[in-house]
């Protein structure tokens, strides 16, 4: 007798799945590394006099680190109006942190070319996992090419 197996897809593009999350879930978490073991990589291509955008920020101290480690404008957006709040709160004596609750696949708030440097640790990862995987992933993609700066500009 074989068992088939059953797949379930999580609602990682709504925000509620992400509210709920928070909502229940104490302290910060990062996906897959921590800021220490990916400085090496980012320092070389965002400089801590770049401007950063961090997308799908979470309750992440990734942020936190790399403001510790000298960089000077880092903004965080987030889907969960539950985690910014929280950030925003904890951080409210962090001026080189901005939290903004947006949706990665719409950042039309923001000018084109307006970061030197986007980090996304998991965002891309979990809206590959969602429903219409591949039009929330181009979109994702097509907004974060919008927001970035090019070398040059």
């Amino acid at each position: 007798m074989t068992l088939g197996t059953m797949t379930t897809t999580q609602a990682y593009g709504e925000p509620s799945y992400w509210d709920n999350r928070y909502a229940n879930e104490a302290g910060p978490f990062d996906w897959y590394q921590k800021y220490p073991s990916l400085a090496p990589l980012l320092h070389l291509y965002i400089t801590p006099h770049h401007r950063v955008l961090v997308v799908g920020c979470g309750n992440s101290a990734f942020s936190e680190d790399m403001v510790d480690d000298g960089y000077g404008d880092v903004v965080n957006i987030d889907i969960s109006s539950v985690v910014i709040e929280a950030m925003r709160k904890k951080y409210s004596n962090r001026p080189q942190l901005k939290y903004i609750k947006m949706d990665v696949r719409d950042m039309s708030a923001f000018q084109t070319g307006s970061f030197d440097g986007i980090v996304d640790k998991g965002t891309l990862d979990s809206l590959l996992c969602g429903h219409d995987s591949h039009q929330n992933a181009a979109k994702m993609l097509e907004e974060v090419g919008s927001c970035w700066q090019t070398i040059g500009s």
